[in-house]
């Protein structure tokens, strides 16, 4: 059974960071691109950042220089550090597992992130 469970979600005032982690059972992590996505309230879900299985990195631009992705394939985690957070940064963050060119689609419930001015 796959899992992926998010954490480190929470509250923090604006310039503040967190970092979140996405910890993956049931497959073979390092065949699988990660991914962060967020959706906000009454708005659609949208790539934050992913990271590939060669470790290339890609980011939205709304957070390029702010967020960093990152990989640690013998823990089978990935991580999203947060840095000078703003209040629109404030969504549920879910975690993406995806083989490419093959079966594998797979996401995690999410945790909230809030940021107050």
């Amino acid at each position: 059974q796959v899992q992926l469970v998010e954490s480190g979600g929470g509250s923090v005032q604006a310039g503040g960071s967190l970092r979140l982690s996405c910890a993956a059972s049931g497959i073979i992590f390092s065949f699988y691109a990660m991914g962060w996505y967020r959706q906000a309230p009454g708005k659609q879900r949208d790539v934050v950042a992913v990271i590939t299985t060669n470790n290339s990195t890609n980011y939205a631009d709304s957070v390029k220089g702010r967020f960093t992705i990152s990989r640690d394939n013998a823990k089978n985690t990935v991580f999203l550090q947060m840095n000078s957070l703003k209040p629109e940064d404030t969504a549920v963050y879910y975690c993406n597992a995806v083989r490419i060119g093959a079966t594998g689609n797979y996401w995690g419930k999410g945790t909230l992130v809030t940021v107050s001015s």
